[in-house]
């Protein structure tokens, strides 16, 4: 079958899209920007790319027409637009008009579960979505998942950060709102077992693990595990602001994910039964098998996908990587820097290591402190690290940073700033001719640009000094 994943570079599609290569069929991954495509697929003959924005009708006629199955995985936690609703009310319309030019026959929507009267902002439009995507031309299947659990999920880092870093945690009174987690694993067995299976045509069912625990619960057992003692006690005078704020402090999250997902916290999410998991022959695992899993991809460095590659991660970058791989020349400031490399694949590999728990080779501490400062002035901070220990691909989160352009073949790797600064910033390191060259580049944005410029260039000249040194020893 000839198949339509949209939302392809995102959490689940990129782990769904393998899957589907491996049964054999042929994938067409619909993303905004090529550039952040992995790379795998150009080399994969099975694999098609095609560069459509569901808000902008005039990219959709890339869609090929002999598509017999499409995934719908369109999703986003960012709450910037105060028209978010109406956004994704339009995306879905979009696809749904041109997916009624093809050949399509099946839709299969993954949603959340939304079965209290009283939904989030994010919830109430995911369900609007649904009725948007109905239509007599096709069948459609929704999937409505609650948390879902898996290494690089939204759920499992926060839950993690929270573990991990707090002893003893004040929290707010939605850690006692009951929910249902199911594996990634398991979402992933629905959503590729279901494709034209005409039983399930035009209906909706919630997919669900086996048990309904609190959030407190959630974090509780998360620390048995993991082999801690952890104390929680709940609050009833913690406001949402407050709560936002708890969340972003100490976790990797920004703070407009922390506003969304603190909404969505205060609603239940229990599923209603029903005999999807027999149809699909799937019995979901445990919330505890779930992250010992979890916790098997990640020290085997496997995690195929995270949330914090999402460009809502940091809400700072755009969708498009295009409008910053051509970094600027006039009316900036730069710190260039060459050294002659001893070991080309040594300094190759150092330089694809760099930051999350590797670091930055020189002044890791003056790093932090940035982080430190980068987080109380509502930025994100060093905080998300990297998805993989080696391996960096355009459009990958890298501690505060975002990948733009990376490819080990042209020896180069391009990084742009999404810490909170008064102008943009790039950082490059290319290889030519046996020479490293490392170039931080500085766009001021009025007076302040300028003075912050000033101010951190003895700083730079002691990092980027330190940093080249160590890349080519």
């Amino acid at each position: 079958m000839k198949i339509l994943v949209t939302g392809a570079t995102g959490y689940i599609g990129k782990r769904l899209i393998p899957l589907l290569i491996n049964e054999g069929h042929h994938v067409v991954c619909a993303v905004r920007d090529a550039l952040r495509a992995d790379k795998t697929y150009l080399e994969d003959e099975h694999i098609s790319i095609v560069e459509a924005d569901f808000l902008k009708p005039e990219t959709l006629n890339n869609i090929p027409k002999d598509i017999d199955v499409a995934y719908y995985l369109i999703h986003s936690m960012s709450n910037t637009s105060k028209d978010f609703e109406k956004l994704e009310a339009e995306c879905a319309k979009n696809f749904k008009i041109v997916s009624e030019k093809t050949k399509i026959k099946h839709v299969i929507y993954l949603s959340g579960i939304t079965n209290e009267e009283n939904l989030s902002k994010h919830l109430q439009s995911r369900k609007n979505v649904e009725n948007v995507l109905a239509s007599k031309k096709y069948a459609l299947t929704v999937f409505k998942a609650g948390i879902i659990v898996g290494s690089g999920s939204s759920s499992f880092e926060i839950i993690r950060d929270l573990v991990e870093k707090l002893p003893v945690m004040i929290a707010p009174k939605w850690l006692n709102t009951k929910t249902q987690p199911l594996a990634v694993r398991d979402v992933l067995s629905f959503l590729s077992k279901a494709k034209s299976n005409e039983i399930l045509y035009n209906k909706s069912y919630d997919i669900f693990g086996p048990e309904i625990l609190t959030y407190k619960q959630m974090l509780l057992e998360f620390a048995k595990i993991r082999g801690l003692k952890r104390y929680i006690f709940t609050v009833p005078v913690m406001t949402p602001k407050l709560s936002s704020y708890w969340l972003y402090f100490v976790t990797s999250t920004s703070y407009k994910l922390a506003s969304t997902l603190v909404d969505s916290m205060g609603v239940e999410i229990v599923g209603k039964q029903s005999d999807i998991n027999k149809i699909l022959g799937i019995d979901p695992i445990t919330y505890a098998e779930a992250v010992q899993l979890a916790f098997e991809k990640i020290e085997q460095n496997s995690i195929v996908s995270s949330w914090k590659d999402s460009m809502v991660s940091s809400g700072r970058l755009s969708n498009s990587l295009h409008k910053y791989i051509n970094v600027p020349k006039y009316g900036c400031f730069k710190d260039y820097k060459q050294r002659n490399i001893i070991d080309e694949e040594k300094t190759i590999n150092k330089i694809w290591s760099i930051g999350g728990s590797t670091g930055w080779y020189y002044g890791n501490h003056l790093w932090k402190v940035r982080g430190y400062l980068d987080k109380l002035f509502g930025g994100i901070g060093l905080r998300r690290g990297r998805t993989h220990l080696t391996e960096l691909n355009a459009g990958d989160a890298l501690d505060f940073w975002r990948v733009i352009f990376s490819d080990k073949k042209e020896k180069k790797l391009l990084l742009y700033a999404e810490m909170k600064l008064p102008g943009e910033a790039w950082l490059e390191f290319k290889i030519e001719d046996g020479i490293l060259k490392q170039t931080a580049t500085f766009r001021p944005r009025g007076l302040w640009g300028r003075l912050y410029w000033y101010s951190v260039l003895p700083f730079h000249g002691i990092i980027f000094k330190g940093m080249i040194n160590k890349l080519v020893s």
